[in-house]
């Protein structure tokens, strides 16, 4: 008797009928997609920064149009510091941040509901759509003049501009949201007894919710870019009121500098409204 094991050949299925093991699937490949748009992003900075030094560098325009980028950021520093038209940077953007948010908050109160009513009644539509629809097309600064002379030159003026510049976004994102809601899910929750309340707290928020966040991130970008000219009606203090001084004392380094903080925050509100949104409504692309 041998004492040897026989030991089976590992290179032949030890069941014919059973199907042959196959090959491992290859491993995905990294996204690389966002990484190369990120890094043609900042290569696309760094030109358009080098553009710009190159220009001065070589003066090609006179510093009194195109300060170059190093007295730029020099201005960024003393304004910082020392501040600009008696407030520092941080005293202007915090004036300027509570003027955006007071006008988005009341903005949010006031459009939601229309949009609400605009989207689940057609008397809702009926009544506030040619509002709507009359306000949309014009555009805000054109209203700054009737502003005055309704609520003066104080803070509300100010606010009333840059929420009029939001209202339309808000309105129609959320009428569009409430209308895409599907009417199956209304149904089945009615058929399990749910009221008319819970139906809209249930089922059509979550639903409209996608295109509500959508439109706030729209009339963020409207306010912002509003602010500026609302900021010009005897403010004195403000990102737009900072600019404005500058320019009239032909400073262009602190006119830059201004204009390359608002670019800033508008970037940074953008982000943190997409956050907000993937917090807010994880299941957004995923029905």
């Amino acid at each position: 008797m041998s004492s040897q094991v026989d030991v089976p050949d590992r290179s032949l299925p030890l069941n014919p009928a059973a199907p042959e093991r196959t090959a491992a699937p290859p491993r995905r490949r990294a996204r690389w997609k966002p990484a190369r748009s990120t890094l043609v992003s900042l290569l696309t900075i760094a030109v358009l920064l080098a553009a710009w030094w190159g220009a001065t560098a070589l003066a090609l325009v006179p510093p009194l149009f195109l300060p170059p980028p190093a007295d730029v950021a020099h201005q960024f520093w003393a304004v910082s510091v020392d501040g600009f038209a008696d407030s520092t940077l941080a005293e202007h953007l915090g004036a300027s941040l509570a003027r955006v948010f007071v006008a988005l908050i009341a903005t949010i109160i006031v459009s939601v509901p229309i949009g609400f009513a605009i989207g689940l009644s057609p008397i809702g539509r009926g009544i506030f759509d040619p509002i709507i629809e009359f306000l949309r097309p014009i555009p805000p600064l054109a209203y700054l003049p009737l502003v005055i002379i309704w609520f003066g030159i104080g803070e509300p003026s100010k606010v009333l501009v840059i929420a009029i510049a939001m209202v339309a976004p808000i309105v129609i994102a959320t009428a569009t949201g409430v209308r895409s809601v599907s009417q199956s899910r209304v149904n089945a929750a009615r058929s399990f007894g749910a009221t008319r309340l819970q139906v809209l707290r249930y089922v059509i928020l979550p639903g409209a919710l996608i295109d509500i966040l959508t439109g706030v991130r729209i009339a963020l970008g409207a306010g912002w870019s509003t602010l500026v000219a609302a900021e010009l009606v005897a403010a004195t203090r403000g990102l737009g009121f900072m600019i404005q001084s500058a320019a009239q004392f032909l400073v262009t380094d602190v006119v830059v500098m201004g204009i390359v903080v608002i670019a800033a925050v508008a970037f940074a509100l953008e982000a943190g409204i997409r956050l907000l949104q993937r917090r807010l409504v994880p299941w957004a692309g995923k029905d």
